[in-house]
């Protein structure tokens, strides 16, 4: 079954259930009933909804910004790995030394200048950069070290390497966005309904209530467009860029 239909068959009963219990106990009341007597249930609804929806927005928010955090720390311990073995490869024969460098340098140059427009643009990886990779792992495998110094070296130069394919499928994983369809929708749904129960309070045409309307509708809209812009680190207006990459591979 689809969650759509399942949040559409759980939103129609909930309504149903309150507006039928609402029904037979407005039969049971009797004439003598004052419901002045009563506080104004319109009140209490108006701030239950914009409670539960601050709760909402605010955990989106903490939610997409920890994404973008970790997205950041992705990029950031795949350049330093990649670092790592072009530097510590310098113990090993000069062929092998430059051989290593100058794929670990390719595949920078690939990932900053061609795969991370295909990243932002499609929210994927491409298998150019996969093979890249493995053309630098191969490197590593293949050279068998000639004394203990190159064998306390080699290890190391292995681990650095798997180090730098995990930070790339977590990249992949960053690369789309994090917040489901119907996250979104509840989003959506309750930014409308914040703003609309405005209108429940007999809300006027004066100075201060249109200022307070205009910059309650404004706060909801840029916190909605935040979320939207952390949601998919790489791609949209504030994104993840590739300066570690830049950093520590000044040559790119």
């Amino acid at each position: 079954m689809s969650q759509w239909l399942v949040l559409t068959i759980a939103m129609a009963a909930v309504c149903g259930v309150v507006l039928t219990i609402t029904v037979l106990k407005e039969r049971r009341i009797g004439e003598d009933d004052d419901p002045s007597e009563t506080p104004d249930v319109i009140e209490y609804l108006t701030m239950m909804v914009g409670v539960v929806y601050a709760i909402v927005l605010g955990l989106a928010i903490a939610g997409v910004w920890e994404a973008r955090n970790t997205a950041e720390d992705t990029v950031r311990v795949e350049a330093q790995a990649l670092h790592e073995v072009s530097e510590r490869a310098r113990v090993w024969p000069a062929p092998v030394r430059d051989t290593i460098r100058a794929d670990v340098n390719s595949y920078v140059d690939y990932v900053v200048h061609k795969e991370w427009p295909v990243m932002a643009e499609r929210g994927e990886l491409t298998q150019r950069g996969a093979d890249l990779l493995a053309k630098v792992r191969t490197d590593v495998m293949e050279y068998h070290p000639r004394d203990d110094f190159e064998r306390e070296s080699y290890q190391p130069l292995v681990d650095q390497v798997a180090a730098a394919d995990s930070a790339r499928m977590a990249r992949a994983d960053a690369a789309d966005s994090t917040l489901p369809g119907v996250v979104w929708f509840g989003l959506i749904i309750g930014g409308a309904i914040s703003i609309g129960v405005m209108y429940t309070l007999q809300i006027r045409r004066s100075g201060r209530e249109m200022l307070m309307a205009g910059l309650f509708s404004a706060l909801i809209a840029f916190l909605l467009f935040l979320v939207w812009d952390f949601d998919a680190p790489f791609s949209r207006g504030l994104p993840a860029a590739a300066d570690p990459f830049l950093q520590l591979f000044p040559q790119k």
